[in-house]
């Protein structure tokens, strides 16, 4: 199969990212919009659904060549591929019952086991990072139209190991995570919520993010890439060894993501 054309990705994954933010938007304006629980017990709501239709359409669409493994229909996919799309039409689906903001569509690219290029949109904070043909990470400025918009380059931190500044999930910290965090001298504690915390690593404004709990692949694929793009790194929790995809259903061990000067405890 031969390899997709990166400008041809760059440019999708950008324009269905913003289409199905709209889309979410428009039902995060309701007031009636209802939440109820998968299988799993973690919430849906309408908007989930409707996003992961759009941009599982669009894809299907503009990349048929290409498996593309969707959040609500991952338990139809019992096979893996070399090279996948992988999808979160709407991450932080907690954050979106809420109001908080924090909630984000999350498209990737994944090759050989390594998440090559991402989209990350934030609706709600106006906030848009994805890869370039080229592989490097930027933020786009908004708002955003079908011209693209000021690019800012995205660069890691070079951290501070004596002051470091660490995000953590919003909904999802624990005893364990703060355990692990107490073992660095830390300055500055925040807490985000969806792909955001990669974003954060990502551009520079924050120097670490451990995830001691459970994460499916379309919710860190995205981001991961975008910290791959910004000269970060994304490991897994006990062996320091690269996070990679196409695993057994899709489920993430603990992970931690980095700027490379942090001195890992």
């Amino acid at each position: 199969m031969p390899k997709p054309d990166p400008q041809a990705i760059e440019t999708a994954f950008r324009a269905i990212a913003l289409e199905a933010g709209v889309v979410i938007m428009e039902i995060y304006a309701r007031d009636d919009h209802e939440a109820r629980l998968k299988s799993d017990s973690s919430p849906v709501t309408e908007a989930d659904e409707a996003a992961d239709a759009l941009i599982a359409r669009r894809l299907a669409e503009t990349f048929p060549d290409i498996l593309v493994i969707t959040e609500e229909r991952a338990a139809s996919h019992r096979h893996h591929a070399d090279r996948f799309i992988i999808v979160d039409p709407l991450d932080g689906t907690k954050e979106f019952i809420q109001r908080r903001g924090d909630f984000t569509v999350n498209i990737a690219l994944v090759e050989n086991g390594h998440p090559v290029r991402g989209v990350v949109y934030a609706p709600a904070r106006k906030r848009l990072f994805y890869t370039r043909a080229d592989g490097c990470s930027v933020e786009e400025i908004g708002p955003f139209s079908g011209q693209k918009g000021e690019l800012r380059t995205l660069s890691v931190s070079v951290p501070d190991n004596d002051a470091l500044r660490v995000v953590a999930s919003k909904s999802h910290r624990d005893e364990a995570t703060d355990a692990y965090i107490a073992k660095y001298k830390v300055a500055d504690l925040k807490s985000a919520g969806s792909s955001l915390k990669f974003c954060l690593i990502a551009a520079g404004e924050a120097d670490l993010y451990p995830r001691l709990g459970r994460t499916m692949e379309w919710d860190t694929a995205a981001g991961h890439a975008i910290v791959l793009g910004a000269g970060g790194q994304v490991v897994r929790f006990d062996d320091h060894t690269p996070l990679t995809y196409g695993k057994f259903r899709y489920e993430n061990p603990f992970f931690i993501a980095f700027s490379p000067k942090v001195e890992l405890a």
